[in-house]
């Protein structure tokens, strides 16, 4: 006892040291900072792309976090073939979306290739997109101009297409390639080392006209300048939710100008965090479990898991749908109608990846 004030014993913080591509938005948020302190866990994160993450060493790392399944996979891949398994946890869900500006989602719409989601009493922040119909104004060539965007206020003579990250090295990129493909081959996954190689040269030009590729799409389109780099970056559904959410929260409302396309062909993207050692699958267990951190990643934009799950039979984002209704941002829908788009075999979507992105071979590359 000293001053009145009981000395009590330090909880033992464990620095957890993490490879982490997108989902560090997570990690780095100052209240999922506290509650990991709580919990006696501080995470020290090093930044990189989800297909770099699997392709670089792991030594002296706890967990590796790339934003989907695939990257994933060759980690998991790899690490069995060393004997060294890892254990995979699956916390939130966030789909690949095409994040755009309201007078180009109109020019879309005005041309019959994005439909929007009503909203009562208000403009639409979501629309429907038309992945056939975009795809073929792609692949034509067509520009801005062509359909109409002067309409809107805007002189645009580029061609409509939509940026990504680095292809070699981001998963939203790799995953907008695995479904621009699907499309191109009639709403199906190359099936071989022959179909996918002649999908990857014919969807090359589709993807590598996209000037010098941002390894942050979601900072681009954020930006004050955004429109005028890229009026169509592919994101994660978070990154604009999060957005939104403290947008609305700051100045009372949403951001009216920027809006989100949802492919009408989709993929529900799984990203998984890798445990490498004890302390990452203690980790691991912590944000895929407890409550709090879960109630965060709803409040950043994800849609978490196992939120209330235990008692309510939630899904994924049910909590997150309730979340947004209260702060009055508006939901977004998809249709039962929509194309559940399914990527190639691991092996054949790396050889496309390698294809369309002329990437380097490394470590791990999946023969």
């Amino acid at each position: 006892m000293a001053g009145g004030n009981l000395l009590l014993p330090l909880r033992q913080v464990v620095t957890i040291e993490a490879k982490m591509a997108s989902k560090r938005d997570f990690f780095q948020d100052p209240e999922v900072e506290r509650l990991l302190m709580k919990h006696g866990f501080r995470v020290h994160i090093t930044s990189m792309g989800s297909r770099e993450i699997a392709n670089q060493d792991f030594e002296g790392y706890d967990v590796v976090f790339p934003s989907g399944q695939p990257a994933a996979d060759l980690i998991s891949r790899e690490r069995a073939e060393a004997n060294r398994p890892a254990l995979l946890y699956r916390p939130f869900v966030s789909p690949i979306v095409l994040a755009t500006y309201r007078n180009y989602a109109e020019a879309l719409s005005d041309h019959g290739v994005a439909k929007p989601q009503q909203v009562p009493g208000g403009r639409p922040m979501y629309y429907t997109l038309d992945m056939t119909a975009f795809v073929k104004l792609t692949r034509e060539g067509r520009r801005w101009n062509d359909i109409g965007i002067e309409r809107q206020g805007v002189h645009n003579s580029n061609k409509i297409l939509a940026q990504t990250s680095d292809i070699c090295e981001s998963n939203s990129a790799g995953t907008y390639l695995g479904l621009v493909a699907f499309v191109e081959n009639k709403n199906d996954a190359p099936n071989d080392e022959t179909e996918a190689a002649a999908v990857a040269q014919e969807i090359k030009p589709l993807l590598v006209e996209q000037g010098l590729p941002g390894s942050e799409r979601a900072e681009t389109y954020l930006s004050p300048d955004g429109q005028s780099i890229a009026p169509i970056s592919v994101i994660y559904e978070h990154q604009f939710l999060s957005h939104q959410i403290r947008h609305q929260a700051q100045k009372g409302g949403t951001d009216d100008e920027r809006v989100l396309l949802y492919p009408s062909t989709r993929f529900v993207t799984e990203p998984q965090l890798v445990a490498l050692t004890g302390d990452g699958a203690r980790l691991g267990e912590l944000v895929s479990e407890d409550p709090e951190l879960q109630h965060r990643a709803m409040e950043l934009g994800f849609r978490a898991r196992n939120t209330n799950s235990g008692t309510s039979g939630n899904t994924a984002g049910d909590e997150l749908i309730e979340f947004l209704t209260e702060r009055h941002i508006p939901v977004p829908t998809t249709s039962a109608n929509d194309t559940r788009a399914v990527l190639p075999p691991l092996p054949l979507l790396e050889q496309m990846i390698k294809t369309v992105g002329d990437c380097p071979e490394r470590k791990g590359d999946v023969k």
